[in-house]
């Protein structure tokens, strides 16, 4: 029965909230037939929310009225087949609704226009069209002749009947981003839309800046070129969609939200950093852009490109497969070397009172002979703050969280004690709050400690640290990352994030101090991780050909015989991704394995696991098997106690079948047993990075 003056019958996307087992597209009422992928307000519960009219057809005839759809957003163009077809791939493969997921990625804006205010922006858009900014053509540098290769077999793939993904495996400094222009100045000159993926928002500018400076003489029209990450305004990225959707931005780049963004005339997909594990969304529709990018060139027919020097060991054991294409980049353009790799054995190291384990006199000495030639150096610590803890020596008290099962790190610029789980922050006590002690001192070092070392051990050196705590405001890190461009930084000192794709041009050498802690994690995953993050530290090591003195990267470890090590000494990746799948092939572990956890989050780590216990017991599958529930590695975060179960199949279709029949009957097992009331939030994680 539909409503009076309604003539058709929509399916609707649409937001509803898990625990009403709403998961599929919603019946309602409308007033004319609506093409799939429109944009309509539609009531729900008491709220009105945004919707997509969804392909397929309706359930007919309702037996109940229909309430009807509250405004259509007629002006804008609605959303393409693939796009919902990409959408509802990621929605069932991921285990969310349609509605979930449509809401996460589309712009914030988006929900709370009407549809007069969305006519607006478009002819707010439409005058910043008017006009072309001219341009010189670009110098493009000339090809090496493995460049030229991967060139001509990408090009190859625009116009094949059924592409494959290309795997461009190329050495830091191999000139991987000219690969990508070429391909995506190819892309554009046949009248497609190229999709550029990079794992980190800071990475976004200066990519955005080469592109920018290559295509501006053949992309003039304003916002042709646009970013999309969760950086910019809600307006600029509602603009940046805008001008994407409409097919008036030809070139997007963006951090993995960027993999949703309506593409009409899409040709071809590049993602960068490709083993980068920000890929990974970590709450909410916990989805992998760099997979889904795969599946959206699959499901289009376009190429691929995911690029690194250190691929994920899933992408590589696909170009072993003949899955993939594999192009190899094996040599720095222009000549540079690779740096010389030392592994500096902290054992060999005297037993001196007062040697700290991160400042060595060697690796001093090191650092003050560069000084002398002028040279810059990058010294890599995967700690920030200044101490990892507080420490009384009398009763032994350690600035613990009192909300999380973790150490409050202590932050000497601003005097404060922080968690960097929850975020609760406390001024550094006078003394020790357990016994009064005045005597306590910090254990430990991270960036914050080395920086301030560094400028005592060596007076006068100009020394810049980047880490998530200095570069917390806008523009922040722009200017610092600037600052070493221009030669105003003798030492610079940083996480992870300063190891990232970053051409230092002036760096000739990198030191990385205590980075062993990964080599004993109870994750598979982590000596991957590290391999790729020190392989991808040392590759910010002379970049530039030109230098007096060869670049190197020291490794202070204690285990020097390592296989990693030896591994990375060499630049020896293809021996590393060997050895380690043949590790996880005698171990039945990913790619050799599909794997999901299944998170809950309850007040006590008793009731989450009694869940966790009653949802292994819902379905049986002799080709799946769930294993017993264990806390988290940080097992309480801001007073809530986390538990996860892992749940493994040796084919990827025997997990999904298993998912789509086990989450059902999860959500009627939280809703129908009282008991499960104090369980605050259950997830499941499909591929999941961190075990």
């Amino acid at each position: 029965m539909t409503e009076p003056g309604a003539s058709a019958v929509v399916r609707v996307a649409v937001d509803a909230p898990q625990h009403s087992g709403l998961n599929a597209p919603l019946d309602y009422a409308s007033e004319q037939a609506l093409a799939s992928g429109t944009l309509v307000r539609v009531p729900l519960g008491k709220r009105e929310l945004l919707g997509i009219v969804w392909p397929g057809q309706a359930l007919g005839e309702p037996a109940v009225a229909l309430r009807p759809v509250a405004a259509v957003f007629a002006g804008l163009q609605p959303l393409g087949g693939d796009w919902c077809r990409l959408l509802d791939f990621a929605a069932g493969y991921y285990q969310r609704s349609v509605g979930e997921l449509a809401s996460a990625v589309l712009p914030p804006q988006l929900r709370e226009l009407s549809p007069d205010q969305l006519a607006a922006r478009l002819r707010k858009l439409e005058k910043k069209q008017a006009g072309t900014v001219a341009a010189a053509a670009p110098h493009k540098p000339e090809l090496a002749p493995e460049q030229a290769e991967a060139v001509v077999r990408i090009q190859a793939q625009l116009t094949a009947v059924a592409p494959k993904p290309q795997l461009l495996f190329g050495v830091t400094g191999s000139g991987k981003t000219e690969v990508y222009l070429r391909a995506a100045e190819a892309a554009l000159a046949a009248g497609r839309q190229v999709l550029v993926l990079v794992p980190e928002i800071n990475l976004t500018p200066q990519l955005e800046a080469r592109f920018t400076e290559r295509f501006a003489a053949l992309l003039p029209q304003p916002l042709a070129i646009v970013s999309l990450h969760s950086a910019l305004t809600p307006a600029q990225r509602l603009q940046n969609w805008l001008a994407a959707h409409l097919g008036q931005a030809r070139l997007v780049l963006g951090t993995r939200l960027a993999v949703f963004a309506s593409l009409p005339d899409l040709g071809l997909i590049v993602v960068d950093e490709e083993h980068d594990p920000s890929y990974k969304q970590q709450d909410g529709a916990r989805y992998s852009a760099r997979d889904l990018a795969v599946w959206r060139a699959h499901d289009l027919k376009v190429p691929v490109v995911l690029g690194s020097a250190t691929p994920s060991l899933e992408s590589w054991q696909h170009a072993e497969s003949g899955r993939y294409e594999r192009l190899t980049l094996a040599a720095r353009i222009g000549g540079g070397a690779l740096p010389r790799v030392k592994l500096f054995d902290m054992k060999a190291l005297p037993a001196t009172a007062g040697v700290t384990t991160a400042l060595t006199a060697p690796l001093l000495a090191e650092l003050k002979a560069r000084l002398e030639r002028g040279e810059q150096s990058l010294v890599f610590l995967n700690r920030r703050g200044y101490a990892p803890v507080l420490h009384c020596g009398e009763c032994q008290w350690k600035s613990d969280c009192p909300h999380c099962s973790a150490w409050r790190v202590f932050h000497k610029r601003d005097r404060t004690l922080r968690c960097h789980h929850c975020g609760f922050t406390e001024r550094v006590p006078s003394a020790c709050p357990n016994c009064g002690n005045h005597d306590i001192a910090p254990i430990g070092r991270g960036t914050e400690r080395l920086e301030e070392q560094l400028a005592e051990a060596l007076p006068g050196a100009r020394v810049l640290r980047i880490d998530a705590d200095s570069t917390r405001r806008k523009g922040e890190l722009e200017a610092q990352l600037q600052a070493v461009h221009d030669g105003e930084v003798d030492i610079l000192v940083g996480t992870q994030m300063i190891t990232k794709g970053h051409d230092f041009r002036r760096i000739r050498f990198v030191a990385a101090v205590n980075p062993d802690g990964a080599l004993f994690s109870s994750d598979f995953r982590a000596p991957e991780r590290l391999f790729a993050l020190l392989m991808q530290a040392g590759g910010r090591a002379g970049r530039d050909a030109a230098g007096e003195s060869p670049s190197e990267m020291w490794v202070q470890t204690w285990h020097r015989d390592h296989a990693l090590y030896q591994a990375l000494a060499r630049h020896d990746y293809v021996r590393f991704a060997r050895t380690q799948l043949d590790e996880r092939r005698s171990a039945s572990l990913p790619p050799f394995s599909h794997l999901a956890l299944l998170r809950a989050e309850a007040r006590t780590a008793e009731a989450a696991k009694t869940f966790l216990d009653a949802a292994a017991g819902l379905l049986q599958d002799e080709g799946v098997l769930i294993y017993p529930p264990v806390p988290h590695a940080v097992a309480r975060v801001a007073d809530v106690e986390r538990m996860q179960m892992l749940v493994e199949a040796g084919q990827r279709g025997r997990l999904q079948a298993f998912l789509r029949a086990w989450v059902p009957a999860l959500i009627a097992l939280k809703r129908e047993r009282p008991e499960f009331r104090a369980v605050l939030r259950w997830a499941v994680d499909v591929d999941p990075l961190a075990i």
